[in-house]
């Protein structure tokens, strides 16, 4: 079902406003990812795959903790394949804190004030 004009241009109106008072999020919104883990995109189809020959072969031999072994295989595989890279968090290999999340929403709700 298609919007009314005046649908259409409320909704035109709450994404100009959105994006010119909330630079974090067109940020975040307008993060491309940038490449491809290969080795995580091969080794999580090889998994599934795997684990779809188990999920048969359980369901031929009538045992189902096989078969249940097999789906958990596939569903990592799956997970593996297609889950988003984590980002290295610079040269010294430990991880950056960036606060609770309600510290974030504070800093963040203290910068749009001062703006």
């Amino acid at each position: 079902m298609p919007l009314s004009e005046q649908e259409q241009r409320l909704l035109d109106e709450m994404e100009r406003s959105l994006y010119h008072g909330d630079a974090d999020f067109v940020a975040a919104v307008g993060r491309v990812r940038t490449g491809v883990n290969y080795t995580a995109l091969i080794g999580g189809v090889l998994l599934a795959i795997a684990g779809v020959g188990v999920l048969l072969g359980g369901v031929l031999l009538h045992a189902w903790p096989v078969g249940v072994l097999g789906f958990i295989a596939m569903f990592a595989g799956v997970l593996l394949a297609v889950g988003t890279p984590r980002r290295r968090a610079g040269f010294s290999g430990a991880p950056r804190r960036r606060g609770s999340f309600m510290e974030r929403l504070a800093a963040r709700w203290e910068r749009r004030r001062q703006s």
